[in-house]
C-alpha cells in the first residue's frame, strides 16, 4: 500500500546551520502523527517543507504519489493550522470558515452552506454570524480548524494549535482534535514539543533531535521501549544508569537486569519504582502532583525518580529503601 506522505531523503540548511539531515518518513491514511522535539530539532522546519512555505536543499516530499516538493502552499493537497490562528478580525466566523472555498471561486450560497456545515463539525454552528473576537481561544482554535478543513486537504498540518491555550482548555482540545479528526478521517501531522500532548493525540509518534528522526512508532512503543537514550529521556522522565554485560545480563549500580550484547546503558521510569526493597535511598525532594507525588531519591552516586501514590506518608530526608519492576527496565545500546 502507498504511503499517503513520502518524505524521502530531506535535507535542508539556514546559513551554515543544518536543521534537517537526510530525513525519511512515510506516513499513512487517516493517521494522526506527531511531530515531537525539542526547540531546535527540525519538526516546524519539516512541517514548513511539507506545506509548501520552505523548499529543502535536498530529497522530495510525496503527497498522494505526486510530487510536491517545489509545488506551492495553495496548489498542494495540505492545509496548515498555525499557532496564532490567522484569523481575519473584520470578517464573520462565517466568511473566515469559507474564506478558502472564496478563492476556490465557489459561489456565496455554497460556501456559507458548507461553512455552516463545517462550524457544525467542530461544535460552533451558533458562531457562523460572530467575529472572532468574541470568541474564547478554544473557540477560535476550533474556527481555524474548520477554515482548513473546508477545503478538504488530503493532509491537515498543525504547527503547535495548542500552545496558545491554559492547561485545562489545552486538554479540552486535545480530546477535540482526535475526535475531529476521526470523524473527518483526514491525515493530521501535529508537531509539538510536549511529550503529554504527543501521547494524547497520535497514533504515530515521530521523535526529532538535531535535525533527524530518533525514533517514531506507536506512542505505547516509543514509551516503553524507546529505541535510544534521547528517546527515552525527551518521551517522559528516565533515570538512566550505565551497566556492564555478562552471561545475558546487565549489572548497573540499581542491581541486574536482563540485556542482549551491545547494551551499555539501563533506563528505569519513575512508576516503576516503589517503596520496600533491595535498594536503600535517601529523599531529596517530594512533589505532591495532585493524582501522585514526585519523588527524588539518592542512592550511592545515583539520583532515582518515583512516582508514588498521593496519599504516601514521604518527605525530604527521610531513608528509604526502593524496589525496581525489572520487567520493565528499559535496555538501551550506545
Amino acid at each position: 500500500m502507498t504511503a499517503l506522505v513520502s518524505i524521502e531523503d530531506v535535507s535542508h540548511s539556514f546559513g551554515a546551520t543544518r536543521v534537517l539531515e537526510a530525513v525519511t518518513l512515510a506516513l499513512e491514511q487517516d493517521s494522526y502523527t506527531v511531530l515531537l522535539g525539542p526547540s531546535g530539532s527540525g519538526k516546524t522546519t519539516l512541517l514548513s517543507i511539507l506545506g509548501g512555505f520552505l523548499t529543502p536543499e535536498r530529497g522530495r516530499v510525496l503527497i498522494k504519489g505526486m510530487d510536491c516538493t517545489g509545488m506551492a502552499p495553495a496548489k498542494r493537497p495540505t492545509a496548515t493550522v498555525f499557532q496564532d490562528y490567522a484569523l481575519f478580525p473584520h470578517m464573520s466566523i462565517g466568511a473566515n470558515v469559507g474564506f478558502g472555498l472564496r478563492m476556490r471561486g465557489v459561489a456565496r450560497p455554497e460556501r456559507d452552506e458548507r461553512a455552516r456545515a463545517m462550524l457544525d463539525v467542530v461544535g460552533l454552528a451558533s458562531s457562523f454570524g460572530r467575529k472572532p473576537h468574541q470568541l474564547s481561544g478554544g473557540q477560535r482554535q476550533r474556527v481555524a480548524l474548520a477554515r482548513a478543513l473546508i477545503v478538504e486537504p488530503a493532509v491537515l498540518l498543525l504547527d503547535e494549535p495548542l500552545g496558545a491555550l491554559d492547561l485545562k482548555l489545552r486538554r479540552q482540545m486535545q480530546d477535540e482534535l482526535k475526535a475531529i479528526q476521526k470523524r473527518v478521517g483526514t491525515a493530521f501531522i501535529h508537531v509539538t514539543h510536549d511529550q503529554e500532548e504527543a501521547m494524547a493525540l497520535a497514533d504515530h509518534v515521530v521523535v526529532m533531535n538535531h535535525g533527524r528522526i530518533e525514533d517514531q512508532g506507536t506512542p505505547e512503543r516509543v514509551y516503553a521501549r524507546p529505541a535510544t537514550r534521547f528517546t527515552a529521556t525527551f518521551m517522559g522522565e528516565s533515570t538512566i544508569v550505565p551497566g556492564t554485560v555478562f552471561n545475558s545480563m546487565i549489572d548497573t549500580p540499581l542491581g541486574r537486569f536482563p540485556a542482549s550484547p551491545g547494551a551499555a546503558h539501563v533506563a528505569i521510569r519513575p512508576e516503576h519504582v516503589s517503596l520496600g526493597g533491595p535498594i536503600p535511598a535517601v529523599v531529596t525532594d517530594v512533589v505532591y502532583q495532585g493524582s501522585f507525588k514526585r519523588v527524588t531519591a539518592r542512592t550511592g552516586h545515583v539520583t532515582l525518580l518515583a512516582r508514588l501514590p498521593a496519599e504516601t506518608a514521604i518527605g525530604a530526608g527521610q531513608e528509604v529503601t526502593l524496589s525496581i519492576n525489572a520487567a520493565h527496565a528499559i535496555v538501551l545500546k550506545d
